[in-house]
């Protein structure tokens, strides 16, 4: 007698039924059969939602994952482990995930305490980078893999180095039907006398149907009594974009070929009881798929375990399944050679019997209660491999596995450098240089700040004051004339320019964006909201291209809030457009950037890539935002493996010689700012270190190993000299390092605390 499990709760992580999808179907289908098999063991699903307010789940489905809220994954695995669950049954796909190739799965993946076991319902032959990097650490955070094809193990193990010992062969589950005459059947669906030809699925355009619909005219030639049927709802993704019109080209199709009375299109999404029943009456199964590159077929699975004969396409799984003559191959998208199997096997009766009793004989072990049991071994191992590989341990860490510990934020010298009009431009030493006076590009820094350190939930007071003095400086800096910020005013108050430069302009977007769109003060949500179309207007004029980013910076900000003004949509797209067009115009294989030269914030024009692309969706320029990004934090690795920012003593022309220094506070700044909103988009945690890496030069992981930051008041060096840390502790040095500190402390509460992160652009 088999001794009970101890696995006693299992959570399935995937999407669950009534979403329409093929992983939805099999995931409750598999947590069904593993809690009949095992009714001692607590089985749940935690189901991911692709469309706004989720579905109408049963009562196993605990808890939601918003698609493309990063937040959400952590949620969940807070309710993971809060609820003491012993193993995790993930299904993926890389389509059902939020972030790039599905990584955000990896968030929730990385925070579990205990053993995971993924079902891999896709295995890429020719990964992208994106997929390949998924898959990998998907590999490394599971305890076991299961895959449904042998195909699938030994393309795991050769294009993916997984560890033999971690890969599991489950076939996919098929419910437990007879095996009877089609003409059982045939009646219930007004075929009777018909001899019936079946595809059911979701209907999309790389189904194939296509080829079926041009072999018919020469099927039907030599039996006219065939009905051709088409079983299964459009694809929910392409009715939203595409409604109905792809199911009606192919009805256009059918009437095309005067086929149209052996056609019928079912519209529905079937029950399984409904399902088994079309299958029943079924004489010959056909799966017509465009594409090889198909480790799984739930359909062909389900047809072939009923007993039925199948014709299909050599896509990697049916090539496999159907190998021996247990089916019949025809090449892709080619009519002819499916009409001729088609035929063949319906003029030979002994054949087609002869399949449809080897199907069914191999498909009893495909039944969903020999599935679970199979399923439930993999979990019980697991848990026993696990166990001595706790994924959370409590013991105390070494430096490598844990989040280093940040310095305190301190505002001691901020403070000093700032008065009632505004934050000082520079410091002899640690002491306010009043001769030099303020300027709007450092208030506008320090109003960003000051947003942060609210949300760091600090000194609110303090917060507050300082948000007000640099939001009064910016209001005071906008010439209403002639629509641009002034920049430098003297400690006298006298504006010592007509206007400000582009860059300039672009930081005050970038402070207004952040005061509409995260500030908690109406006031500052007010001022700023009613300053920032007016000065948004003269943006699209620019040439810097630091200035579109910025300016694209601060529109993500000011959309967060407003995200319905149509006139600054239109301004980000023009000058998305425009970094894009850059990129292009000048990227190469050997200098993947936007310019001829790397100069100073450098990494705020991939940045702004990055955030416009993920809020619009445009996966193009989203991609050449990280592109780019990458490129340039990988030049700036040292090869001691520090962050070696461009220096200002001559910056870099491509071509030309690297200045190495003068380094400046606001390259690693902005390096760290930027792939930290590279983790947030993609949830790399590569993307992370690379932050922590540029915030460590403040703190002496340098060339020189000097510390730049002062933790004991908060002031920071003016930059890294050849030989000596730079003493004067302006207002640009020391915001770009409380700047990075603020978000880093951000990030990390995220990574130790599940609190969604803040993305301010900063």
């Amino acid at each position: 007698m088999k001794e009970p499990s101890n696995v006693r709760k299992i959570a399935f992580v995937g999407d669950h039924l009534p979403r329409k999808c093929g992983i939805a179907t099999f995931s409750s289908d598999l947590l069904a059969a593993v809690a009949a098999a095992h009714p001692q063991s607590q089985c749940f699903s935690v189901s991911v939602n692709d469309i706004k307010g989720g579905y109408e789940y049963p009562e196993i489905v605990r808890f939601e994952i918003e698609e493309q809220d990063l937040s959400s994954y952590l949620r969940a695995a807070d309710f993971l482990n809060i609820s003491n669950v012993d193993i995790v049954c993930l299904q993926h796909e890389f389509g059902i995930f939020g972030g790039p190739a599905g990584g955000h799965i990896l968030a929730l993946l990385r925070e579990l305490r205990m053993p995971v076991v993924t079902t891999l319902h896709t295995v890429l032959k020719e990964p992208k980078a994106d997929q390949r990097r998924v898959m990998q650490e998907l590999i490394s955070l599971s305890t076991k893999l299961v895959v449904m094809a042998e195909r699938g193990r030994q393309m795991l193990l050769e294009i993916y180095q997984a560890p033999p010992a971690k890969i599991d062969l489950i076939p996919h589950g098929i419910p437990d039907v007879g095996f009877v005459d089609p003409t059982y059947f045939k009646d219930q669906f007004g075929v009777e006398g018909k001899v019936v030809l079946l595809t059911f699925g979701l209907l999309s355009p790389n189904k194939g149907i296509e080829c079926v619909l041009h072999a018919l005219p020469d099927i039907v030639a030599e039996f006219p009594d065939v009905v051709y049927i088409v079983l299964g709802a459009t694809h929910p993704n392409e009715l939203r974009e595409h409604g109905e019109a792809y199911r009606l080209s192919l009805e256009i199709l059918a009437k095309k070929n005067k086929i149209e009375k052996n056609v019928i299109f079912y519209n529905q999404f079937v029950d399984l009881e409904n399902l088994t029943e079309f299958i029943g009456a079924a004489d010959l199964y056909i799966t017509p798929y465009l594409n090889e590159a198909q480790i799984t077929s739930g359909t062909l699975a389900y047809a072939f375990g009923s007993g039925k004969a199948v014709v299909s396409t050599p896509y990697w799984h049916a090539a496999e399944l159907l190998a021996e003559d247990r089916g019949v191959l025809a090449p892709f998208g080619d009519a002819q050679a499916m009409a001729r199997e088609v035929i063949g096997l319906l003029r030979d009766d002994a054949r087609r019997n002869a399949m449809r009793k080897s199907a069914y004989r191999i498909g009893r072990d495909m039944i969903w209660s020999n599935v679970a049991r199979q399923y439930m071994r993999s979990f019980e191992l697991s848990r026993l491999e696990g166990a001595p590989l706790s994924r959370k341990s409590v013991a105390i860490k070494t430096l490598d596995q844990k989040p280093r510990e940040l310095p305190e934020l301190k505002l001691s010298h901020l403070s000093r450098m700032t008065d009632s009009t505004g934050v000082f431009q520079h410091a002899v030493f640690s002491i306010p240089n009043f001769s030099e006076g303020y300027c709007t590009d450092d208030n506008a820094r320090a109003f960003v700040l000051s947003v942060l350190l609210g949300e760091l939930g600090g000194d609110p007071e303090s917060a507050r004051t300082l948000a007000t003095t640099c939001a009064a400086f910016l209001h005071h800096a906008f010439d209403v004339k002639t629509k641009r910020f002034h920049n430098h005013m003297s400690f006298d108050r006298r504006w010592l320019d007509d206007q400000g430069s582009e860059d300039c302009h672009g930081r005050a977007l970038w402070a207004l964006g952040v005061g509409v769109g995260r500030s908690p003060f109406r006031s500052f949500h007010m001022m700023a909201g009613q300053l920032f179309p007016h000065a948004l207007q003269a943006v699209p004029e620019f040439t810097s291209p630091r200035a579109w980013a910025f300016g694209l910076i601060g529109i993500h900000e000011y959309l967060r809030r407003l995200s319905g003004d149509s006139l600054v949509n239109q301004t980000r797209e023009i000058l998305t457009n425009r970094l894009i067009e850059l990129f292009e115009t000048n990227a190469r294989p050997d200098w993947c950037w936007f310019e001829e030269e790397l100069s100073y914030d450098n990494a705020k024009l991939a940045h702004a890539l990055i955030l416009s692309g993920r809020a619009t969706g445009n996966q193009a320029v989203f991609e050449r935002g990280l592109k780019a990004l990458r490129w340039l934090t990988e030049l700036q690795i040292s090869e001691k493996g520090h962050f070696r920012p461009i220096g200002s003593n001559g910056f870099y022309r491509r071509g030309g010689m690297r200045a190495n220094f003068d380094q400046q506070p606001i390259e690693a700044q902005a390096t760290a700012s930027a792939c930290l909103e590279a983790y947030r988009a993609t949830s790399d945690v590569w993307w992370y270190e690379q932050a922590q890496r540029a915030f460590d030069w403040f703190i002496g992981w340098n060339d020189l190993g000097l510390e730049l930051y002062s933790p004991e008041s908060g002031g920071c060096g003016d930059g890294l000299h050849v030989d000596r840390v730079n003493g004067n502790q302006g207002a640009e040095s020391t915001l770009a390092c409380l700047l990075s500190l603020a978000e880093m402390r951000l990030a990390q509460n995220m990574l130790t605390s599940f609190k969604a992160p803040i993305a301010v652009g900063a």
